[in-house]
């Protein structure tokens, strides 16, 4: 695929960024206003990231120069080549099948479902009153949260920008952030409850031994 066909691809644009952004909608189905502020900050990162994946490659623009003296020979304008961390890495033949690319592929996924099973788990809590507690809940406090960023992370190994790499450490704050303020909310809801969970229950990364 060469420079001119590789890019200026709006539909794509559209059409990938609603999928991703759907398929996260139906997994999380927002109710609250922080339900919205984490959709909506995933939303911003997916844009951007088709924006640049077939829309306008603005990274490789502002860095065309240095890319074209550090790897001469590469057309980076040529969508394959986008793929910078496989170029810069040298490991040669399609990227999409390339380790970094298999290893967002499996982030993403493990994301995603991530984030079906904690609806699941947070929806009978939610129906029942209660504190949710079992499925992901029973391994780390946040596993939507935790989703979103798997995701990301793994968008990032997959089509590393400059606008995304700028956005995810902020978006991971953001993150922390709300989920601070949730358990403020569990807290006050659920006292004593929400203190025995808590204790034995890490924030984000699972103990090893629950892994």
């Amino acid at each position: 695929m060469n420079g001119s066909s590789a890019y200026g691809l709006w539909p794509l644009v559209i059409i990938n960024s609603l999928i991703f952004i759907i398929f996260a909608f139906s997994f999380t189905k927002p109710k609250t206003s922080r339900d919205w502020r984490s959709l909506g900050a995933f939303s911003a990162f997916i844009v951007a990231l088709f924006t640049e994946m077939y829309g306008f490659p603005l990274t490789i623009y502002l860095f065309s120069g240095w890319l074209s003296t550090t790897f001469p020979g590469i057309d980076f304008f040529s969508h394959n080549s986008g793929h910078l961390l496989e170029d810069f890495f040298g490991w040669g033949g399609d990227p999409h099948f390339g380790p970094f690319h298999i290893a967002s592929y499996i982030l993403i996924f493990y994301g995603f479902s991530l984030l079906a099973d904690a609806w699941g788990a947070l929806y009978k809590a939610q129906k029942n009153h209660t504190l949710a507690m079992t499925g992901p809940y029973a391994r780390i406090r946040h596993p939507q949260y935790v989703g979103f960023i798997l995701i990301m992370l793994g968008f990032l190994l997959q089509w590393p920008t400059l606008l995304t790499a700028i956005m995810f450490p902020i978006l991971v704050w953001m993150y922390i952030r709300l989920a601070k303020s949730e358990e403020q909310e569990a807290k006050k809801e659920f006292g004593e409850e929400w203190e025995n969970y808590a204790k034995r229950t890490p924030t984000f990364i699972p103990h090893r031994k629950s892994v």
